[in-house]
């Protein structure tokens, strides 16, 4: 998620993260934290210039059609993006903040260095943000900066030159300033700019600011523009999402009463009598059965309950029927703390009442939730509740999202702070009022807040979500109708992201996006505390759950092109080497159109060449991550990867969607609501498809081992191999032996975490024993002169991220090619991707074939092999 990661977004990323994990308290870390980083015990400087285009092996500009939009506007044909004649797919990064704004000296530098990794499109994101200098509006937030849109200008043309589109986000962070506000409503209006109709008239204006523009150096207003590939409505933002994460409750007017109006016009129109929405909606009250709890009293102290703590340190105790939870020492993350009641039969699409008496030592966010208690943790049904200092009498009813024999109830989300917990009183039995309170009647129906829908009847909360997603798509289509036929936008015209939005929605525009992160920094006390903050210091490769990946590929809408547009394996994960490589050999299986890291670069005041790594997000300046995007610009712009033969294809009914959002809420709408697996996600080309109609594709030729994902026997020994003409990878652990990939072996030893990233790109021949240059590239651990973890497991480094020069690790390793040792010579390259003439490497005869051994010694992290002819 971008640095404007909403609350909502917030909160569901820790859900997942709590729902994916193992219950089994941790034990606490009792060793003390490395030294600061420093030169030497295997690691060395290496710097990429921030500057740099030089010729040569690392050069993959070759692969960049020039200028971009020469073959006319990208435009959607049979499910995928086109450019003229020919199908295009995009590599891209995101700029953010004032590095979409560029000196014109810095901006010719930076265009040359992207398109020399193969990047050829630019998401330009968060310009709407922060006023200038580090955004494009003046301080009114409605008026376009002249300096920052020269500077922008400039940028889009020197990037068009080298081959590189655009990617323009119209609304990500800008405040409507004219607009009320009210205590903890969404950040930046999300999901409440969907409806209001003063919002949409500014979203609109700011469109007709940015697209009309003439861009004086490329002659061509944006709307017009073939170098812009696309344009984005709304980032990370949807009515649907909002609501069913809590973010709509407290809304104030006049945005709640406007919600109210639409709801009942909607009901109105529809059932034209109250009568026949009463008989729609199976009015009813279901008597209470049961109670289904063990000593939820407490009267047997802590009896049934089960206390878990992954990380912090708390102490729970029972006295007078009361039950104290105290967080003495905050935990990592915020579910790391709980307690919570196993052993439940719970029946699908059957109401519960949840019944308990709280209050907490300071206000807090009380997180509830029915999940399975066992493995995979799979939620159904969760919810939060504010509680202050004084006692609360909290009634909720639920249903669950699917019937397990072994569920629970879980008390959740305090662990993160020093807090005192009290509960008392705690009830679950079947049974629940549904369908209509007092007074209610068509005409006078509020609308429905999320911690309320279940008390309402099936066949009402269906009404409520076909009212969300008419309302957005009314919102969505509306303003694409808007930009491409009010404006005259000729490109791709997406609306927001899955997770946020309904498929059936976004659909409705031209492509589906996603996001996604692998270890995105969790902030327990406060959004973006850059000195509180922690991420589990893991690798994804092998993962047998998949990480990242299976969501991704199962958001996918057959038919339509499919992006993720923004995509990190953040900082400081020691790990991150594996991100780029991971996401291109995926989307090249899955056979996407366009995938975007996040991000080149946040940093503002031209601060292009700090040589360290900067921040958890930025790229520009991390080697490790940017020595490894040649291959991923191989294997997925140049498709050395293919398609993966074996089809998965879900294909709901429009009635299965309603009942998935239903019951599932924003983020539970992928294709494992429609019966596909993680597992298929790994393995077979995926999707959903929204009409018998869309296609299933017939299956490419494909190449056996080309994308083989191999769980380990825990967490850091998974490991990923890439078998393909062209390519071929090792990613993960280096203790299950060589990596056998047709004629080609990759031998890893033992290093820092007996972990790495390693990769051969064929670069200008058909295979590795023909005539050509092969790019040898071997990643690890990375970080800067002087960074100090705070612990052992390295989980956090504050604000203590060390000086330059970055750090990097020589990755030993045997390589084995099948061309015969006397044609074959290898050279270690310095950081601007050159040759090390005076230290070539040995090349010894390996049977037919020949051994290259490369390791610390060399001092890089990639290098050149030419076999000769």
């Amino acid at each position: 998620m971008s640095r404007a990661m909403s609350r909502t977004a917030a909160a569901v990323a820790a859900l997942v993260l709590a729902f994916g994990a193992a219950t089994a308290p941790r034990a606490q870390e009792s060793a003390p934290p490395p030294p600061p980083m420093k030169a030497g015990d295997g690691l060395f400087p290496f710097v990429l210039p921030w500057d740099d285009a030089s010729p040569g092996v690392v050069d993959v500009s070759g692969l960049l059609p020039r200028p971009a939009g020469k073959a006319g506007t990208i435009r959607v044909e049979g499910g995928h993006f086109y450019a003229g004649r020919d199908r295009i797919r995009f590599l891209g990064v995101n700029l953010c903040f004032g590095a979409d704004f560029p000196t014109h000296e810095a901006a010719e530098k930076v265009a040359a260095r992207m398109a020399r990794f193969g990047i050829n499109c630019v998401r330009f994101h968060h310009m709407d943000t922060s006023v200038a200098p580090d955004g494009l509006v003046k301080a009114d937030r409605k008026t376009l900066d002249p300096e920052r849109l020269d500077r922008l200008d400039y940028l889009i043309a020197r990037l068009k030159e080298r081959g590189i589109y655009a990617n323009l986000n119209l609304h990500v962070g800008r405040k409507y300033p004219d607009r009320p506000d009210w205590p903890g409503a969404p950040g930046y209006f999300k999901g409440v700019d969907n409806f209001d109709a003063a919002m949409i008239r500014d979203q609109k204006d700011y469109a007709v600011a940015l697209l009309r523009h003439v861009n004086p150096y490329t002659k061509a207003a944006y709307a017009d523009e073939p170098a812009v590939a696309i344009v984005e409505i709304n980032n990370e933002n949807a009515l649907f999402n909002e609501w069913s994460g809590d973010g709509l409750e407290a809304m104030t007017d006049p945005y709640s009463s406007d919600l109210q109006r639409r709801w009942n016009a909607f009901l109105t129109s529809k059932y034209k009598t109250d009568a026949a929405m009463r008989k729609a909606w199976s009015v009813r009250e279901v008597p209470r059965g049961r109670e289904m709890l063990k000593n939820g009293s407490f009267g047997r102290g802590d009896e049934g309950w089960a206390f878990e703590q992954h990380s912090g340190k708390a102490r729970h105790e029972v006295a007078g029927g009361r039950l104290t939870l105290t967080v003495e020492e905050p935990a990592e993350q915020s579910w790391h703390i709980q307690f919570n009641q196993p052993g439940l039969h719970l029946k699908a699409d059957t109401p519960y009442t949840l019944r308990f008496r709280a209050r907490a030592s300071e206000p807090v966010r009380l997180a509830l939730n029915a999940m399975q208690a066992h493995a995979p943790w799979k939620p159904l049904w969760n919810v939060q509740q504010e509680l202050t200092t004084e006692w609360k009498d909290v009634e909720l009813v639920f249903r669950a999202a699917e019937a397990d024999e072994n569920g629970r109830v879980t008390f959740s989300g305090v662990g993160d702070k020093k807090v005192a917990l009290e509960v008392d009183d705690v009830s679950l039995a079947p049974g629940g009022v549904m369908g209509l309170r007092h007074g209610e009647a068509l005409g006078k129906i509020p609308w429905f807040r999320h911690r309320e829908f279940g008390v309402r009847t099936p066949e009402a909360q269906a009404d409520w979500i076909r009212f969300l997603w008419e309302l957005e798509d009314e919102y969505w289509s509306g303003m694409s109708r808007f930009v491409k036929e009010g404006l005259g936008v000729k490109c791709v015209v997406i609306g927001t992201q899955m997770g946020w939005s309904p498929a059936p929605v976004q659909a409705r525009l031209d492509a589906i996006d996603s996001h996604s992160y692998w270890q995105h920094p969790h902030f327990p006390r406060r959004p973006w505390d850059e000195n509180d903050w922690t991420i589990e210091n893991i690798p994804m490769a092998g993962r047998p759950d998949g990480g990242t990946l299976p969501r991704l590929g199962l958001s996918r809408v057959v038919g339509k092109p499919f992006l993720c547009t923004e995509y990190n394996h953040a900082a400081p994960n020691t790990y991150g080497a594996e991100g780029a490589l991971l996401l291109a050999a995926y989307a090249a299986r899955q056979d996407w159109d366009a995938i975007f890291l996040f991000a080149y670069s946040h940093r503002g005041g031209d601060d292009w060449g700090p040589g360290k790594i900067t921040s958890f997000f930025d790229i520009d300046q991390h080697p490790a991550k940017m020595a490894t995007l040649p291959a991923a610009a191989a294997i997925f712009l140049r498709g050395d990867v293919p398609r993966a033969a074996k089809t998965a294809i879900a294909r709901p009914k429009p009635a299965d969607w309603i009942e998935a959002g239903r019951l599932r809420g924003a983020w539970g709408l992928g294709g494992e609501a429609f019966g596909l697996t993680t597992q298929q996600a790994l393995t077979h080309y995926v999707g959903v498809a929204l009409d018998d109609a869309a296609p299933a594709r017939s299956p490419d030729l494909d190449e056996p081992g080309a994308f083989a994902w191999t769980p380990g026997p825990d967490a850091k020994t998974g490991r990923v191999t890439i078998d393909a003409r062209r390519s071929k990878a090792l990613i993960g652990s280096t203790k299950a032996g060589p990596a056998r990939l047709g004629e080609v072996t990759i031998d890893a030893k033992s290093n820092r975490q007996d972990w790495a990233a390693i990769t051969l790109t064929a670069i200008d021949g058909p295979d590795f024993r023909s005539p050509g240059r092969i790019l040898l590239t071997a990643t690890g651990d990375a970080g800067n002169v002087g960074m100090k973890w705070r612990d052992a497991a390295r989980t956090t480094l504050g604000r203590d991220w060390g000086d330059g020069p970055s750090l990097v690790e020589g990755i030993p390793a045997d390589v084995t090619l099948p061309a015969p040792a006397a044609k074959v010579s290898a050279w270690p390259l310095d950081e601007r991707g050159r040759r090390r003439g005076d230290a070539p490497l040995k090349v010894e005869a390996a049977g037919d074939g020949c051994r290259i051994s490369i390791g610390p010694g060399s001092k890089t992290l990639w290098y050149e092999i030419e076999v000769a002819r």
